[in-house]
């Protein structure tokens, strides 16, 4: 990026965080999440870090907050409430650390770490132990008077547990823990009144409300994060012990020596934070030494002895770098947008599907443009909206190809479908796409032969069908890159171990369209082996209730083409072992239903499906009097409930491994 690019980017990003920290700050209105502000936010601070001479005065990096109402008295603050600056990877805190340590003179200094609650931030001030003035951090400087709000909330002391001369001045954060923020949405549920996006936002309201009932009415709590006043504390964390000794609740927090702990406790925090009563979105680091800490100073409006080590959103923005073209192995012409690598909860996000045309023109998308993007159901990348304001005039309208970018045949649109395909059946593309699905986790599963693998045999023309796979040898794979002589070993022995492969998987590997794997799953159950299958007529599938008649056509249209059914024949003569359904019935979970919710630690959704297939169970997407168990992972969603209606067996993670295990 040129230094012109990085200025009217920079001018882009400023305009639209200026207004929306606006809308959330000032106006208590949220325009598009606080998640993608940070990531703005975020892209701003690395532009101006790379270009320090285009920081301005006017940068919402250089500010704390909105301006405050006029609602309320003015308060100064006597040492300006600063906010800190967020990083997201341990790549950013090794950084952070090598930053400090060419600042001061000694090699030796230990962290205090905690908690990051999704709160809004406060100040108190006692005078001789009395609770005389709380007030709103504001711009930093000034803040607004709402005394009478916090008094309402018994998590804040009217009087400290011992007595002290002169001012004492405490901070935190004022949230609303997760049942009163859900009792309250419930309430409005049912009167028919529009439900609160969040907690942070409904408790920064509640404080700022002029009437203090309404804030005593909203089950409101504090927690201390930090001892302004010296009253003889060396450390940040004897700062935590004296506010708990003074009737704060505080969070404790951990002592880390060095980055690998601090990494370590953010790890920990993240897997417990579902459990947490209250919201949280990653944790704090401070330089444990307060003198020290001190001494490290300010930077523009950022002590540079903190930061706030933040989990990865499951939203962000980044910017549309191409679109281009993916054939699929049933021909479907798919747009994929390149982007500008982005993270999202730790997975690096680099490329996502925009489906067809008209997706991209829902979406309103340009080449170029800056996207938000987010992780649907926490596995697959989308593009969730287009940041129209961001726009500099240099964008490009996409347009879809009328040809086949790998094969040059013309793209047609079957009646009444939106997707463009690509009719040629020797293309390239869908040959090496059916291949990729043939050993996927839900076909054959072969381990070790991923899409790289098998684009390195394809390209050495060691592969051009499915059942090549199953002729390769050790001495094929030495002469490739990567390949030593123990990993040639593995990947042979794996090829072997999938030979005896069960009939719903079979068919699902076949790669029929419309046929996914309650489908294959489906077939198997009627027709009970593949030879029945291949002999069956339109009658005998329409025959099966969950396929319809443009299912059925497909699947006797696929069995109808002399080179599909060449290709099963040369599978079998490779080895390949197709067991009947009947021998199916006797395995552990044979005739039981299985429904899922919420994320598993140790499985991801894909394998546990896998898995309960694999042992003859069934796999159902919705909760009914059919299902025999309903497995829970973290945050479940509303099925749990209605499994709790119906009177549904509901088993958590370790039951479900021990069930599968046993």
């Amino acid at each position: 990026m040129t230094k012109k690019e990085a200025r009217e980017r920079i001018e882009k990003l400023k305009e639209t965080i200026n207004r929306n920290r606006y809308q959330v700050h000032v106006l208590d209105k949220e325009e598009i999440p606080a998640e993608i502000l940070d990531s703005l936010k975020h892209e701003l601070f690395l532009l101006e870090q790379r270009y320090p001479d285009l920081i301005t005065s006017d940068s919402p990096t250089q500010r704390v907050a909105g301006k405050p109402l006029d609602k309320f008295r003015k308060v100064e603050h006597n040492i300006p409430m600063l906010s800190l600056e967020d990083i997201f990877s341990q790549e950013e805190l090794l950084s952070w650390e090598k930053y400090i340590l060419k600042l001061v003179s000694t090699q030796q200094f230990e962290y205090f770490c905690e908690l990051k609650i999704d709160g809004f931030a406060i100040s108190l001030i006692y005078e001789n132990g009395i609770f005389k003035i709380g007030s709103t951090r504001g711009d930093g400087k000034t803040g607004e008077d709402v005394t009478q709000n916090l008094k309402t909330i018994e998590s804040i002391p009217l009087k400290l547990n011992k007595e002290i001369k002169g001012i004492v001045e405490v901070r935190g954060e004022v949230y609303m823990d997760k049942q009163a923020f859900e009792r309250i949405n419930k309430k409005r549920e049912k009167e028919g009144l529009p439900l609160y996006a969040n907690p942070r936002n409904l408790a920064a309201g509640s404080i700022r409300q002029l009437d203090s009932r309404l804030a005593a009415s909203r089950d409101l709590k504090f927690l201390a994060y930090d001892l302004v006043s010296d009253i003889g504390q060396k450390t940040h964390s004897q700062k935590h012990e004296m506010l708990k000794s003074l009737g704060f609740k505080t969070d404790l927090g951990r002592v880390c020596k060095n980055t690998a702990e601090i990494i370590d406790f953010w790890k920990q925090v993240f897997d417990k934070r579902r459990t947490l009563p209250f919201l949280i979105d990653g944790v704090v680091v401070n330089v444990n030494d307060n003198e020290l800490f001190k001494n490290l100073g300010v930077a523009g409006k950022s002590p540079r002895a903190g930061r706030a080590l933040k989990f990865s959103p499951k939203q962000a923005t980044t910017k549309v770098k191409d679109i281009k073209i993916q054939i699929g192995r049933t021909g479907s012409a798919t747009p994929v947008a390149t982007l500008e690598p982005v993270k999202i909860e730790g997975v690096t996000i680099s490329r996502t599907t925009l489906h067809n045309e008209d997706e991209i023109k829902r979406l309103g998308l340009k080449i170029g443009d800056t996207v938000i993007v987010e992780r649907a159901g926490d596995v697959i990348p989308k593009i969730s909206k287009v940041l129209i304001e961001l726009r500099t005039g240099k964008e490009k309208v996409f347009h879809m190809p009328l040809i086949c970018p790998i094969c040059s045949t013309k793209l047609t649109k079957p009646e009444s479908e939106v997707i463009l395909r690509c009719s040629n059946i020797n293309c390239l593309a869908r040959k090496r796409e059916n291949i990729y699905h043939f050993a996927s986790k839900k076909a054959f599963d072969i381990e070790g032969l991923g899409p790289k693998i098998i684009d390195q045999l394809s390209d050495a023309n060691l592969i051009s069908d499915p059942s090549d796979i199953f002729d390769l040898k050790e001495g094929d794979l030495l002469s490739l890159e990567r390949f030593a002589e123990k990993s040639a070993n593995n990947l042979i022995k794996a090829i072997s171990e999938s030979k005896n492969v069960s009939l719903p998987r079979f068919i699902y590997s076949l790669g029929i369209r419309h046929v996914g794997e309650e489908t294959a799953q489906d077939l198997a159950k009627e027709f009970k082996t593949l030879d029945n299958l291949m002999k069956a007529d339109i009658l005998d599938l329409e025959r099966i209730s969950e396929i319809g008649p443009i299912g059925s056509e497909s699947i006797l249209n696929w069995f109808k083409e002399k080179e599909n059914i060449k290709l099963i024949e040369r599978l079998r003569n490779a080895g390949v072992k197709i067991k009947s359904f009947h021998e199916e019935t006797n395995l552990k979970l044979s005739g039981k239903k299985f429904v899922l919710t919420g994320s598993l630690k140790t499985l991801s959704r894909e394998r546990a499906y896998g898995r309960i297939r694999k042992e003859g169970g069934d796999v159902g997407e919705t909760v009914s009097s059919k299902t025999d168990y309903l497995v829970i992972g973290e945050d479940p969603g509303s099925k749990l409930g209605k499994a709790g209606k119906l009177g549904v067996k509901i088993i958590d993670e370790q039951e479900f491994l021990k069930l599968i295990n046993e």
